[in-house]
């Protein structure tokens, strides 16, 4: 199954993204989150198959979304799990791999 998939940045929320279908757009998105989310901007519009790796979302979840409720709300990632992040990609530049 291939979508062709749009992804609106939160003008309110950093790193918090709404994916939906572009055949669709925003109509299944519902008023409240909406509210929540600010006017969405659109960032990104691309084919998502579940062979597709995304960096945040796990590709499976994000295509049963689509299908069932319309769109997916991605999230920032938690302000430890990005310091985590940060330090294995340092620790990756400096060389050391076994960084945890």
């Amino acid at each position: 199954m291939k979508i062709l998939c749009e992804v609106f940045r939160s003008p309110r929320k950093e790193g918090m993204y709404l994916f939906v279908k572009r055949e669709e757009g925003l109509e299944r998105v519902p008023e409240n989150l909406l509210s929540v989310f600010g006017s969405p901007e659109s960032a990104l519009v691309f084919a998502l198959e579940p062979s597709r790796k995304l960096a945040l979302a796990d590709t499976q979840a994000v295509l049963a979304a689509l299908d069932s409720e319309g769109y997916y709300v991605q999230m920032p990632p938690g302000k430890q799990e990005a310091a985590l992040d940060q330090r294995r990609k340092a620790a990756v530049t400096k060389g050391d791999v076994d960084a945890h």
